[in-house]
């Protein structure tokens, strides 16, 4: 397999089925404000959908470690991926009342990881690579500058797993991952039909390509 994939902004409980049926190692839901946004009853019953095969993701706008770990415990959560600027200090606090994997996110602007990210790298469990913008924090279907960052994550890469997302598709996806070698990638938008509905060819499709099924 080229990298684990993870089918991401799920809103009903068929299409994480489907994403488990179809071999994602992750399905994630989005806590954050935004058009996938579910609350924690929600998420249960959509992530309950996808079995025990797979490893449950939720994605968080805020950083407070209270109301993350309420959430974790009511959507019974494996992951949680922090969306909202995290620094190594917020990963630090929420792990004391979160015994699962802790993901942090680094929203990238121009071209270049920014130097105040760096020490995520060690300190989270998964550094997640999105396009920034102003409007939401994810979910946004604007692709990275792969090219130019893999300078950069090859110079900071250091214990952490690499999970790129921003404006993966299945037309793209097996470009992403030979220029920057992630071990997993996120999809959200790329396969959807509307925000929040997801396309069964199209979540097929990425994951034939992301996994090495599909001929380039």
């Amino acid at each position: 397999m080229l990298a684990k994939v993870k089918f991401c902004g799920m809103t009903r409980p068929h299409d994480a089925a489907l994403g488990a049926e179809i071999g994602a190692s992750y399905i994630g839901v989005v806590f954050a404000d935004g058009p996938r946004r579910v609350n924690a009853d929600e998420a249960k019953r959509i992530l309950d959908a996808a079995g025990k095969g797979v490893r449950r993701v939720g994605v968080f706008g805020t950083n407070d470690p209270d109301e993350i770990a309420r959430t974790a415990d009511a959507s019974q959560l494996d992951v949680l991926q922090l969306h909202a600027d995290p620094t190594p200090n917020d990963v630090k606090t929420i792990r004391k009342k979160f015994s699962g994997e802790i993901w942090a996110a680094i929203r990238i602007a121009g071209t270049h990881i920014p130097p105040e990210s760096e020490m995520l790298f060690d300190t989270a469990d998964a550094v997640v690579l999105d396009a920034r913008s102003d409007k939401r924090l994810g979910g946004t279907g604007h692709a990275l500058p792969w090219d130019q960052l893999a300078a950069d994550l090859a110079r900071d890469r250091g214990s952490s797993a690499v999970v790129l997302a921003g404006g993966l598709k299945p037309d793209n996806v097996g470009t992403a991952i030979r220029t920057l070698a992630p071990d997993v990638v996120d999809v959200s938008s790329g396969i959807e039909s509307a925000p929040g509905i997801k396309d069964p060819w199209l979540m097929r499709e990425f994951f034939a390509a992301a996994s090495g099924m599909r001929a380039h």
